[in-house]
């Protein structure tokens, strides 16, 4: 399974998940790991068909209040209602350059 996920990364230009299921979201953080490590630059989105990971984004944005998340990061992820936006936020799209570790000292 890692290889096959490794190739098809690979071959990848970005990363769009679909509503789904477990795999689905498996497969989107880990290429979101990836992409918070360094390991690609390509872009990460969801097309959030009728709010279905509307809930998702929330939990994304709390983990940046509780600074568990970079804000940095957390804007990896481009999310949009309609395909024809989040193509574009894909094409626009460059890949930030933050620390991955956040100083949990500073507010």
């Amino acid at each position: 399974m890692h290889e096959r996920k490794a190739q098809m990364a690979a071959l990848a230009d970005a990363f769009v998940a679909l509503p789904g299921g477990i795999g689905t979201l498996e497969e989107l953080t880990e290429v979101l790991s990836w992409a918070q490590l360094g390991l690609h630059g390509k872009p990460c989105g969801l097309l959030d068909v009728a709010g279905y990971f509307d809930r998702l984004v929330e939990f994304l944005d709390h983990a940046v209040a509780e600074r568990f998340l970079a804000a940095e990061h957390r804007a990896m992820l481009l999310v949009a209602s309609d395909p024809d936006v989040l193509l574009d936020r894909l094409g626009a799209y460059r890949a930030p350059v933050v620390e991955k570790w956040l100083d949990r000292d500073t507010a």
